[in-house]
């Protein structure tokens, strides 16, 4: 009988750890990046930090490699992503030294909640024109590959096991102890003379700040631009790389000079933003909304403009700065440089 019960525990023991072994490794795998692969193609997907905390912002890489003569279509823009605030979108594409078509896309994340976060598989599409091969399986139009679901944690700011139920007071107050009332009036007439001139120099400084702001705004996107010259290479990733830095420069100045914060929003919510601010006029306004949204096309919908469109948006964004540093400068020529924009990109589309 004992030899039975020693059996038993023995074997227990040893069917535990193989377990224990198991949930190891899959939570190694969160650090490394999940890869699948279908014929010709192979993709992998990976985040980072693996352990976020709320608040951070998630990295998301979707990177896929395919032989030559294998034509890639990635994902569209936020699929499956919906429950994620897109901060930043980043495509791009190369072919390395064995002559593979390597296509990534990098997606900058914020979740709304803490806890359990689901990305769910990314389907990549392909289409197989080497020599002798089938170019898509029999009645389709291409070949489907998804990526693997990532399931991570995104931990709370608050620490383990703390309670969210507020405390009772502890006693009631006793009665209030008198002391010498006219130290007690000297005080708080000094702290109610402080306190009605506060306004006053925390609004004049906030005017030196802005107007500081304002002053230098200018001089450093005129330095930018003048380092930011555009390329005759018309490669993709060249002319991508051209029009995010002159977006960013356009981003940035609008923010010191007028006091908005177009960096941290997206185009459409930034161009809601500037339809209320009163500091900009109808035409800067129509001007903004042609220039950004002509650099989304390049950012995001893989367009790429000519040489005299990209000479045209530098010089239009060099005229809108020369324009803008004194508040009482108006925009003469925003909508002519808009209709140029508008026009040379409509001419490459």
């Amino acid at each position: 009988m004992k030899w039975n019960l020693l059996f038993v525990l023995m074997a227990s023991l040893l069917s535990i750890n193989p377990v224990s072994a198991e949930n190891d490794d899959k939570q190694s795998t969160l650090a490394e990046p999940l890869v699948v692969q279908r014929g010709p193609v192979k993709a992998s997907v990976s985040i980072e930090p693996t352990a976020p905390v709320i608040g951070d912002v998630i990295t998301l890489t979707l990177e896929v490699i395919a032989d030559e003569g294998v034509e890639l279509l990635m994902p569209e823009f936020g699929q499956s992503l919906d429950r994620f605030s897109i901060i930043d979108f980043v495509p791009k594409e190369s072919v390395d030294e064995k002559g593979r078509n390597v296509a990534s896309h990098r997606y900058r994340l914020q979740s709304p909640s803490s806890g359990q976060q689901i990305i769910p598989p990314l389907m990549i599409e392909f289409v197989d024109r080497r020599p002798g091969n089938r170019t898509a399986p029999e009645g389709e139009d291409a070949y489907e590959l998804l990526t693997e679901r990532i399931i991570f944690e995104i931990e709370s700011v608050l620490p383990q096991g703390a309670s969210v139920d507020l405390k009772p007071p502890l006693r009631e107050l006793g009665p209030r102890e008198t002391g010498d009332s006219n130290v007690w009036i000297w005080l708080i007439a000094v702290v109610a003379a402080i306190l009605a001139a506060s306004p006053f120099v925390w609004k004049a400084w906030q005017r030196w700040l802005i107007q500081a702001r304002q002053r230098s705004a200018y001089d450093i996107a005129h330095s930018r631009l003048s380092q930011l010259t555009k390329t005759d290479d018309l490669d993709a990733e060249a002319v991508q790389a051209f029009f995010v830095e002159l977006s960013d420069i356009v981003r940035h100045y609008l923010e010191d000079r007028f006091n908005l914060h177009a960096p941290e929003l997206t185009t459409e919510e930034f161009l809601d933003v500037a339809a209320s601010s009163p500091d900009l006029s109808s035409d800067q306004k129509s001007f903004l909304q042609g220039f950004l949204r002509s650099a989304d096309k390049v950012k995001f919908a893989r367009h790429i403009p000519d040489s005299q469109t990209m000479q045209i948006a530098l010089s239009a964004a060099a005229d809108f700065v020369e324009q803008t540093k004194q508040e009482s400068t108006v925009i003469q020529s925003d909508s002519t440089n808009q209709n140029k924009i508008s026009t040379a990109g409509g001419e490459n589309g």
